[in-house]
């Protein structure tokens, strides 16, 4: 019996937030290192794994990538990490997979790679990856997602996610602080941080572009409710489905925020905080992957490819390494309601489905 559940239930009950995952991290390197794998821990000082399987007969480099944080939430007042974007289940697949594919003797040339990644949620883990040199090798790079309920049922699978770039930008916004009585004598850091939203609010790119900009965290605290504040933060989230218009966007939000503070007497400093990259996905990765999907779940199980304003720091690997051909696809599971939702929930059984996909993948290539 595979082992899928059994990986999932444990990682499911330590959730660590992102480069803090050492109990997961040390569980995954222990069930590879007793599956055969050669197994490299701490890279780049981190939690993350590299585990490779060597055939010794000449052939391709295939890497399979999973991440293994979980998100933060704020439950009933209390601070606590909960897996509710699917990490544990994107290791417990790319685990068992590995473990099936030794058992079977799947490998008959090249090499195979593991990749357990941390912090994908911080949009750093797959650059902390990269700067170790953890896919210089490789040649073909596969990852996944399990994908909500809208986007793909179960049964049925997505042979390529065309993820959305995203950046996260905050302005730290200085005024100058004075006695309510008397605010002509300061400059509002409150009033400039709400110019700065609504001139953020009025940028617009080009209307066949898919983009969004939007304000989703405001901080501003005199202390006293009889003080003009000298100093707000405010967050902006912006997303683009490719990546040169994420460019222009940043741009004019930057350009917008500094000016309009400006026009009241304050001053910003605006800094990105994290970014991802859109999807770079590599046309013989989706059609190995198609085929895939295709031999597990039947032709009726392949959907098309699919847009999301999702993003994912696994396009930071073909952003650093474009030599390398990604391919990146969804497992339907019949989630609900939602990723990142507290009580995010899918059909285990879709599991199964996810071993067989990559297993099948690497065969095809390997084999």
């Amino acid at each position: 019996m595979s082992n899928v559940l059994a990986h999932y239930h444990y990682l499911h009950e330590i959730p660590e937030l992102g480069f803090q995952e050492f109990k997961t991290s040390a569980y995954l390197a222990a069930a590879l290192e007793q599956a055969g794998f050669k197994v490299s821990r701490n890279i780049n000082h981190t939690t993350g794994i590299v585990a490779e399987l060597d055939s010794g007969i000449p052939g391709p480099v295939l890497a399979l990538r999973a991440d293994m944080d979980a998100l933060g939430h704020v439950i009933d007042g209390v601070a606590c990490a909960r897996h509710t974007c699917g990490h544990d289940a994107h290791s417990s697949v790319v685990l068992t997979a590995a473990e099936e594919i030794i058992q079977q003797g799947i490998v008959k040339k090249g090499r195979l790679k593991i990749l357990f990644q941390p912090a994908e949620e911080l949009g750093s883990g797959a650059l902390a990856m990269v700067a170790a040199g953890a896919i210089d090798d490789v040649e073909m790079l596969l990852g996944f997602h399990l994908r909500p309920l809208e986007e793909c049922r179960l049964g049925e699978a997505v042979p390529a996610m065309l993820y959305s770039a995203c950046s996260t930008l905050e302005a730290t916004i200085k005024g100058v602080p004075s006695h309510a009585a008397r605010p002509h004598l300061g400059v509002n850091a409150l009033d400039a941080a709400v110019a700065a939203v609504q001139a953020v609010n009025a940028i617009h790119l080009a209307p066949g572009l898919s983009w969004s900009a939007k304000a989703t965290r405001f901080l501003c605290d005199a202390g006293v409710t009889n003080s003009v504040p000298d100093e707000a933060r405010v967050c902006w989230d912006l997303r683009s489905q490719s990546n040169a218009p994420m460019d222009e966007l940043k741009a004019k939000v930057k350009l917008a925020i500094e000016h309009s503070v400006a026009a009241l007497g304050a001053t910003a400093e605006v800094v990105v905080l994290k970014e991802m990259p859109a999807a770079e996905i590599h046309p013989d990765m989706t059609a190995l992957i198609s085929e895939s999907i295709v031999e597990v779940l039947g032709a009726a199980g392949l959907t098309g490819a699919k847009m999301t304003p999702g993003s994912e720091d696994f396009f930071h690997y073909p952003r650093q390494r474009p030599q390398v051909k990604t391919g990146f696809w969804g497992l339907g599971t019949n989630l609900t309601p939602g990723l990142h939702h507290p009580e995010m929930r899918f059909d285990l059984s879709s599991l199964e489905t996810g071993v067989k996909i990559f297993k099948t993948c690497v065969g095809k290539v390997l084999g």
